[in-house]
């Protein structure tokens, strides 16, 4: 079996309205609030999550620190089709089982007094566009099982730099077959991707055992007692 992870179980967007964005994802969208705590060993930060469904969720993160601005082309798209920052979300997009539902979503949100556009069909998926608070660019779509080999496009690969003996190996990855001892982190290296911390403290975090990660770092008692 092919090991690769096999969904998103929670996309985190930074807000600075925590309020508004769980409401428009519960009354426009449907999707129920699950989880709103403070978050984990972050000092001031809320974390609230919208369910998609029991394992996949959208979840916000209102840091006291978050810039306020928005910058088009630069922090957010404004749609799915403008330029934005390197490594940011351009868009987020959501799925649904058909285009019967993809209908009825569509009818939901404009109900709502958000305008929709589409649906538009791109051939392996079907799509519809439209906008969230603090500048967020949405897209819900029916489809799955893209066939690679139909929509590859050859000029498009060339353009990314990747010849087409690479494209076979980007559709078919290596498998990677897991030993029975867990590997531990290896050498900081600057020329690889790597988490964002003050001057001296990733090498200290990446440097504790997993083990000791897993005693410490671990918090997994809700924040109400139900009972």
């Amino acid at each position: 079996m092919a090991l690769h992870p096999n969904g998103v179980n929670h996309l985190a967007i930074a807000t600075n309205d925590m309020k508004t964005q769980l409401s428009f994802f519960a009354e426009v969208l449907g999707c129920p609030t699950k989880a709103l705590y403070w978050m984990h060993g972050v000092k001031g930060c809320f974390h609230g999550f919208a369910e998609l469904s029991e394992s996949s969720y959208v979840a916000f993160v209102q840091h006291p620190e978050n810039a306020d601005e928005v910058q088009w082309g630069i922090t957010h798209a404004g749609n799915g089709g403008e330029p934005v920052t390197k490594g940011t979300m351009q868009h987020v997009a959501f799925n649904v089982d058909d285009l019967e539902e993809l209908l009825a979503l569509r009818d939901r949100i404009r109900s709502q007094g958000i305008q929709v556009l589409g649906p538009i069909d791109h051939g392996f998926i079907q799509s519809m566009y439209f906008a969230g608070p603090e500048g967020l660019s949405l897209e819900v779509c029916a489809g799955s099982n893209i066939d690679a080999q139909a929509w590859v496009d050859p000029e498009v690969r060339d353009l990314c730099g990747i010849d087409a003996q690479e494209m076979e190996a980007l559709k078919s990855p290596t498998e990677f077959d897991a030993s029975s001892e867990p590997l531990p982190n290896p050498p900081f290296d600057v020329n690889k991707p790597h988490m964002h911390y003050p001057p001296g403290a990733l090498e200290k975090v990446m440097a504790i055992p997993d083990e000791a990660v897993w005693k410490k770092f671990s918090e997994t008692t809700p924040p109400v007692d139900i009972n």
